[in-house]
């Protein structure tokens, strides 16, 4: 307990420098000072073909956040959030001992989503306390803003940006405050509240053209008291990631090719060695976007027992390898997501519809198969209400691995 007071250090800091800041720029108010509040009600419906109950969970996530005026360079952020569930409680929040239900991963509590404070130069910044950190398109480090409690960072980050080109990111990391909510003082193996042990960061890009922005990373990962599965040790997702990738634009074509070897980090009792790999394409035809693409997680060693393959523990991952979330952990065998889909202007909203086809990355057995269907559109009686429709339905090709599961939202969200 006191190691989770203590790894949050920077908030007594930033809340000292947030108030002097704060009554230092008081005249300034009007030049920007912001007040932001967020609200966002979701229904969503999980239905496994397994012994599971089916989950229907209402939420309301509801967001208050101040940011200060720039005060000779200085400047803060207070943001506090509330998840709160509405109505019966017929589903497992992973926190809220439902568990003959589904799980729908979205925890009540009350906590600082974010308490910074940041001081930014021309041509550099630093940003002090929990933050959130989305590196390029979060496939390794982001935010998870899909569940209701959103990932953020205990951290110390610098971003420095010697030209107009070139972006160079690096954080350390002390903790990360998971989605699974507030610190609720529980030991779980796979889904902690917080996330234990210091992590570092490093991102360099450099956008060369419209044609070709080219990026490398290594995140070194210590996530002392979480493991990659129920049965594994603690400590088995601390990793150290080394990547590059390549992307851009040229006329109606798009492309993106990365790659990325993981092997174990130091305290990590397995020995880790798998590779990440990524080519897609995309074509623009009037404002309809297609793309398609080819993203393998490794299976790692063939020998050695337990999950190692290829792991992606604090990328977003809802926004990879289908909406269902079968593959929030890549399983042993690894595996091998051949997806194609469309995003489209309809009746003043956006459709986005996707099919991935999952194949094992060792072996080539065929794992499955998903139909992801979504309607978003800003609500004409007020630009800051935005409702949200999305389906996804997933097909195993192979039980022993994962089951049948339908899944639906709806959504509304108030931003002011």
């Amino acid at each position: 307990m006191s190691q989770h007071v203590h790894r949050f250090a920077p908030a007594p800091l930033a809340f000292a420098l947030l108030a002097a800041v704060s009554a230092a720029g008081a005249a300034e108010a009007d030049t920007g000072d912001k007040f932001i509040f967020d609200a966002r009600y979701r229904f969503e419906h999980v239905a496994p073909d397994n012994a599971l109950r089916n989950a229907q969970a209402q939420t309301l996530r509801t967001r208050i956040a101040y940011r200060t005026a720039r005060v000779a360079g200085w400047s803060g952020l207070v943001e506090v959030d509330n998840v709160s569930h509405l109505g019966p409680e017929r589903f497992n929040s992973t926190r809220n001992g439902q568990t003959a239900y589904a799980v729908v991963a979205d925890p009540d509590g009350t906590a600082f989503n974010q308490a910074l404070v940041r001081y930014d130069r021309e041509k550099a910044a630093v940003i002090l306390g929990r933050q959130r950190i989305n590196l390029d398109n979060q496939r390794f480090v982001g935010g998870v803003g899909w569940r209701q409690n959103e990932q953020t960072f205990d951290a110390a980050s610098v971003q420095l940006k010697p030209t107009e080109k070139v972006t160079l990111w690096y954080s350390v990391v002390d903790q990360v405050e998971s989605v699974f909510g507030p610190n609720d003082h529980r030991a779980n193996a796979t889904n902690p509240s917080g996330y234990d042990g210091r992590s570092h960061l490093l991102n360099l890009q450099a956008k060369l053209s419209p044609a070709l922005s080219l990026t490398a990373y290594q995140y070194r990962l210590a996530l002392d008291n979480v493991a990659v599965t129920a049965t594994a040790p603690l400590g088995t997702l601390s990793s150290i990631t080394t990547g590059v990738r390549a992307s851009g634009a040229t006329d109606a074509w798009s492309y993106a090719l990365e790659f990325a070897r993981q092997t174990d980090a130091a305290d990590n009792p397995w020995e880790l060695d798998s590779r990440y790999a990524l080519a897609e394409l995309g074509y623009a035809i009037d404002k309809v976007q297609l793309r398609a693409g080819v993203e393998t997680l490794g299976a790692g060693s063939a020998t050695a027992t337990g999950n190692r393959a290829f792991q992606t523990p604090l990328g977003t991952r809802h926004a990879f390898q289908g909406w269902a979330d079968q593959f929030l952990t890549t399983p042993a065998d690894g595996l091998r997501d051949r997806y194609v889909g469309a995003t489209a202007p309809l009746w003043g909203g956006t459709l986005q519809a996707w099919y991935h086809d999952f194949v094992a990355d060792r072996g080539d057995a065929d794992v499955g198969r998903e139909l992801d269907l979504s309607y978003q559109h800003r609500l004409p009686w007020s630009p800051r209400l935005t409702a949200l429709a999305k389906l996804a339905r997933y097909r195993s090709d192979d039980t022993t691995r994962t089951v049948d599961t339908d899944k639906a939202w709806l959504q509304l969200q108030y931003t002011y």
